[in-house]
């Protein structure tokens, strides 16, 4: 009987396995799909300008249009990069790793995303210690919440991350605070819930609806020993903040300089552990 328990149990994690994979080449899928329109906007700027080059003989046309190009060409590469760094990193071992490095390659990949939903984005990062994480799964939550985010804002918006130290939790905390339009008290204990959702299906950019996300984020983050905390007011927003453990072989930090807070408070405050 036992060797039977066990059959199974084996069957089960290589099926959580498999299913964690099948995920991760969604999340990568949905991304591909997101970056095109961007790559097909970068080799216009990069087509237009070689034309400009060839039809002006002055050396000053020339030079702005060498100049254009090249910013393009180093765009480009940034979003090459990007999508490179998920389709490689397959593996679960964690690292000692800069959030706000994290951050930053994350909002190259959905630039063009947030500029056509009118999203502003601010990015405040405090001197941190790295976390201990596997870096693509924490980049494929941050894309999920930042599309939550970007979803919550018909009519555009302000997403602001904050990534702090939270010494006497031994955390990185990463906060993503949206201006939206809040989520009702008597939904919020369920938003973890697999296949819950308040969506009528997917957007205009063909993302969420499915009710797996958040599941998802709170699985990957629980796997990591973090938490995640949810603060919600209608007509007010929402803020998730990722409780990551610190890194402590590696507490030195190469993070932007301190920037102020943002003073939002919000209220219906629930922790998933």
């Amino acid at each position: 009987m036992s060797d039977g328990v066990d059959a199974l149990e084996r069957r089960l994690s290589l099926l959580e396995g498999e299913l964690r994979q099948a995920r991760r080449m969604a999340a990568l899928g949905d991304l591909v799909s997101t970056t095109t329109h961007e790559f097909n906007n970068v080799l216009m700027t990069i087509i237009n300008y070689a034309k400009l080059g060839l039809r002006h003989k002055d050396e000053a046309s020339r030079d702005k249009a060498l100049e254009k190009i090249l910013a393009a060409a180093n765009r480009a590469e940034k979003i090459t990069n990007g999508v490179l760094g998920l389709a490689r990193n397959r593996g679960h071992e964690r690292a000692s790793t800069d959030l706000a490095k994290l951050v930053e390659s994350s909002l190259v990949l959905l630039e063009r995303e947030m500029q056509k939903f009118r999203v502003q984005i601010e990015l405040q990062a405090e001197a941190a210690p790295p976390a201990l994480v596997c870096g693509n799964e924490i980049q494929q939550v941050l894309l999920n919440l930042l599309t939550n985010a970007r979803q919550a804002m018909t009519r555009g918006g302000r997403i602001v991350i904050r990534i702090a130290p939270d010494p006497a939790a031994g955390t990185v905390d990463l906060t993503v605070r949206d201006t939206g339009s809040g989520i009702p008290a008597e939904i919020l204990p369920r938003i973890f819930d697999r296949y819950f959702t308040t969506k009528q299906g997917p957007d205009s950019s063909g993302k969420g609806g499915t009710g797996v996300g958040l599941a998802m984020c709170r699985e990957i983050i629980e796997s990591h020993e973090g938490r995640i905390r949810v603060e919600s007011t209608l007509g007010v927003g929402t803020a998730i903040t990722l409780k990551l453990p610190i890194a402590k072989a590696d507490t030195a930090s190469s993070a932007m300089p301190p920037l102020p807070k943002l003073g939002v408070p919000l209220g219906n405050d629930r922790v998933a552990r």
